[in-house]
């Protein structure tokens, strides 16, 4: 897994890049939880779903925000991230131009970049969103959500509650023409510990359906 440094708003940005062994396997970008609160690329979750998407053959990109590791800059509360995540996959584009489809997957912080992304970038076609923060951070931007994607959460999240997690589905299943699909655990809180294997298995069972579809 090479370690790739390339060009962000804020000066350079450290990553990690498995490149697809097909010129037209589907790129996927997972963004880590938040800098402020120990959030980096080497994260469990964010570690794991990348490794998710490199066993199904896809490009896959992490990388450090701005501030975070060998990643040049500070902490910009959200919109000097969404600027990184842009250049982020501007780069893996130009790494892999023949790529036929583009997913993002972020953790807590990493999923309301995430989904913030899919308003910017139309490429995106599929997203997964785990523990999105629909407490802390303004999701009203979806407006509407131009993807369809997958929700997980647990139910016993004190960072990221149910409740609020619960609006944001609901909200985005009003819409027509995307599918929000939504996996709550039990017993599970934000970090999802004792539930990783699970959460990776629904992750990767979703992206396998996914792509059955495309492939039909």
């Amino acid at each position: 897994m090479p370690e790739v440094i390339f060009n962000g708003p804020a000066g350079r940005l450290e990553g990690r890049f498995q490149p697809a062994t097909r010129r037209n396997a589907p790129i996927a970008m997972i963004l880590h939880p938040h800098p402020q609160f120990g959030g980096t690329m080497n994260n469990a979750i964010t570690y794991r779903l990348f490794y998710m998407f490199k066993e199904r053959g896809f490009a896959v990109l992490r990388f450090n925000f701005r501030g975070v590791g060998r990643s040049q800059g500070v902490f910009d509360h959200g919109s000097g991230e969404l600027s990184d995540a842009a250049s982020a996959l501007d780069w893996v584009q130009g790494v892999h131009p023949d790529a036929r489809s583009c997913w993002v997957a972020g953790f807590s912080f990493g999923a309301w970049i995430g989904m913030q992304l899919l308003m910017r970038r139309p490429e995106i076609e599929g997203f997964i969103s785990v523990a999105p923060p629909a407490n802390l951070h303004d999701f009203s931007f979806l407006a509407p959500c131009p993807s369809s994607g997958l929700i997980v959460h647990g139910d016993s999240d004190k960072v990221a509650p149910p409740k609020d997690v619960q609006t944001l589905v609901d909200k985005l299943k009003t819409q027509k023409g995307i599918v929000i699909e939504q996996r709550t655990l039990p017993q599970t809180n934000h970090f999802f510990e004792k539930q990783l294997d699970e959460l990776i298995d629904i992750c990767g069972n979703y992206v396998d359906r996914r792509l059955a579809m495309v492939s039909a």
